[in-house]
């Protein structure tokens, strides 16, 4: 079954803290993982624009959330940087390897919500925005789907740490608009500063007591 976006309620979310990569660059918030996710592959693109309001920072590292089935990882994603989703005015356009951080946690209807980070060549991005940030062409081994966790940009620390250039718009290569997603950029500060070197969400608990509804689970035909 090939799948646009899958939705389910979590029985509740709690955030433990880990150390990150870098400095922080911008913050798009932590993972939901209690509404939808968006497939990056198949050909569908996922872009979310973020704002670079301070400095000629050193753009080096991304992360964001996932859900896989079980027993899938992802091994590597197609990333681009630009100032419109997908295309236009290219700051980067490069293949990342991916490593997973820590253990992926199962929710409660099967799929299985993983942390992953990268890193590539260090692009110096002019102040400003907003710029957009692309994915697509997840490579997973086993062939399956893999989808980007949306999460609104609720918890967004934005360029500063402290909500700078939130929220977050997303957008979908067939769909159009969409709620952003879960993700953080990494890199080198520069002269104008940026956000506080504080450690990112690194890995999630699912804890609860008591059986939710199923929001749903939407599928889509891949052509």
């Amino acid at each position: 079954m090939n799948l646009r976006s899958v939705s389910f309620t979590l029985l509740f979310l709690w955030l433990l803290v880990v150390p990150a990569m870098g400095q922080s660059l911008y913050d798009n918030g932590p993972v939901n993982g209690n509404t939808d996710a968006w497939t990056i592959n198949f050909g569908f693109v996922v872009s979310d624009s973020f704002i670079n309001s301070s400095g000629n920072n050193t753009f080096s590292g991304f992360e964001f959330w996932a859900w896989v089935f079980p027993g899938d990882s992802i091994t590597s994603v197609d990333l681009e940087i630009g100032t419109a989703p997908g295309d236009s005015s290219l700051f980067a356009d490069t293949t990342i390897a991916l490593a997973q951080v820590g253990s992926c946690l199962s929710n409660n209807f099967g799929f299985d919500v993983c942390e992953y980070e990268g890193t590539f060549a260090g692009t110096i991005l002019p102040p400003g925005g907003p710029l957009w940030v692309s994915i697509q062409n997840a490579v997973v081994p086993s062939g399956d789907p893999a989808y980007w966790d949306e999460n609104s940009g609720v918890g967004c620390g934005g360029d500063n740490g402290m909500g700078g250039g939130c929220p977050s718009v997303g957008y979908e290569n067939t769909v159009g608009t969409i709620p952003s997603e879960a993700f953080s950029f990494f890199g080198i500060c520069g002269s104008g500063g940026c956000g506080p070197p504080v450690p990112e969400p690194g890995s999630v608990i699912l804890l609860g007591s008591g059986i939710l509804a199923l929001a749903g689970l939407m599928g889509r035909k891949l052509s």
